[in-house]
């Protein structure tokens, strides 16, 4: 999962939205860094892309990607958050834009009254103020998103290639993703995170 799958998932588990997408930010325990509703969103964020990843649909799918399959988790994550919005309305009684306001208060670095990585600061302050997340919609700037993300630094150039993956065997990844999602949402709303 990506960032709207994140922040589905704290909302479908009850937890915080903040410690949900600090989880790609935060290295290490952390226990006593933050408030405990903070460091459970952070758990359950590790739980689920652990879930995800080791899921066996997911499973299924890597060798689709031939020689980029090592990159295929990452360009999967970000692929995940187009099938979620484009299917929002399965999985939320509100809208896709309702539900956005309401997480852009709960984790815009200048809503929240706590010290954040300044590597989450700068990255969700983006997310929100580019509107990425309604961009997600668009097949086409999921491609865009993982060409940003290939030119970090040369050893992530072949995330780019996955986008082709993405394309030519859409309709199979957006069913694996409708078949799999229920299993994600009914782990993280079951487990204890305490």
């Amino acid at each position: 999962m990506n960032f709207l799958g994140h922040l589905h998932l704290a909302d479908a588990s009850n937890s915080s939205l903040l410690g949900n997408l600090l989880g790609d930010f935060v290295r290490g325990n952390p226990e006593g860094r933050f408030p405990q509703e903070i460091t459970r969103g952070i758990r359950i964020h590790r739980f689920v892309d652990s879930f995800t990843d080791s899921h066996p649909l997911i499973a299924e799918i890597k060798p689709l990607f031939g020689a980029t399959r090592r990159f295929s988790p990452i360009a999967l994550d970000v692929f995940w958050d187009h099938c979620l919005a484009n299917h929002w309305d399965k999985f939320h009684e509100n809208s896709l834009e309702h539900f956005c306001d309401q997480a852009q208060q709960a984790t815009h670095p200048l809503c929240v009254e706590a010290s954040l990585p300044e590597q989450y600061e700068r990255v969700i302050s983006s997310m929100w103020d580019n509107r990425w997340i309604d961009s997600y919609r668009d097949l086409d700037n999921i491609g865009y998103a993982l060409a940003r993300m290939s030119n970090r630094s040369p050893r992530m150039g072949p995330l780019a290639d996955c986008f082709e993956t993405l394309e030519k065997h859409y309709k199979q990844l957006d069913q694996v993703f409708i078949d799999f999602y229920p299993d994600v949402i009914e782990a993280v709303t079951e487990t204890k995170f305490e």
